[in-house]
């Protein structure tokens, strides 16, 4: 019973270890794709005297990704019947170029300082409107989640950790006779530590299938998915070939580093 007893509790310890592992994936991916949102609804408004052109402004600065003119049309078409047609001519020919700036990816607040001191080198651009107050506020609350995040989950890694340890004591205490007993008879040490490999292969293994489990149950559920669904998220919570087989190798490794452990630290009593 008391082997048993301790053969769960490695499971659970495993499992601990892997559930952290699969949570943190699902926050890189969430902060992410959050990030892929930010960047593709975030532009800066750019006023020219001449025509622009694409690849001159990436030469510039290569975080650019497109550049899209604003057409006055709108504007014109309110006041038109307030002036003839001569002068809406000649508005829209004294009028300067307006663009929308898109970039590859979400910029820190550095590398959109850097964009910003680029663009102000070219004479033609007069005005660079970037938001910077609204992105500096996203920004910064964007790096402390992240660094929360990695705090947390030090702590986490660190307290399994520990746990791991815990179990691998209890493992040395409770396979230590039965390694003396069968060193005396002349056994190898492979023989003598092909138990404790097995055990924590399978250990391994149903670990693995309790986590996959757990989130099929969650899939199932879909609570989580609609609260992403509010923030415009999509992502995979859990991907059922290449998730499961990342978690069995790490779980694999983990164990096999545990029986490791137990037979170099073992030392046979006379």
């Amino acid at each position: 019973m008391k082997s048993l007893r301790n053969h769960f509790s490695l499971i659970l310890a495993l499992f601990a270890v892997l559930l952290s592992i699969q949570v943190f994936n699902i926050i890189e991916r969430t902060i992410a794709a959050y990030e892929k949102n930010l960047q593709d609804n975030y532009s800066i408004v750019i006023v020219s005297k001449t025509a622009l052109d694409l690849k001159f402004l990436k030469r510039s600065d290569t975080i650019i990704a497109d550049i899209t003119e604003i057409s006055p049309a709108k504007v014109l078409e309110k006041v038109k019947k307030d002036f003839k047609q001569k002068n809406l001519d000649q508005i829209r020919s004294s009028l300067p170029k307006f663009y929308t700036m898109k970039l590859t990816k979400y910029p820190s607040s550095f590398e959109l300082s850097d964009l910003e001191r680029s663009l102000r080198k070219i004479s033609s651009i007069t005005k660079i409107e970037d938001f910077s107050k609204s992105h500096d506020s996203v920004h910064k609350l964007l790096t402390l989640f992240k660094s929360v995040i990695s705090f947390l989950g030090f702590i986490i890694v660190a307290v399994t950790a520990l746990l791991i340890l815990k179990e691998m004591r209890l493992w040395q205490f409770q396979h230590q006779e039965r390694m003396n007993i069968m060193a005396l008879f002349g056994a190898p040490i492979w023989l003598r530590s092909a138990v404790l490999f097995r055990l924590a292969i399978v250990d391994a293994i149903l670990a693995s299938i309790l986590v996959l489990v757990t989130f099929f149950i969650i899939d199932k559920n879909g609570t989580i998915e609609t609260e992403l669904d509010l923030l415009n998220i999509n992502i995979t919570l859990f991907n059922y070939v290449n998730d499961f087989f990342f978690l069995l190798g790490v779980s694999l490794a983990t164990s096999i580093i545990l029986a490791t452990f137990i037979v170099l630290g073992h030392k046979e009593e006379v």
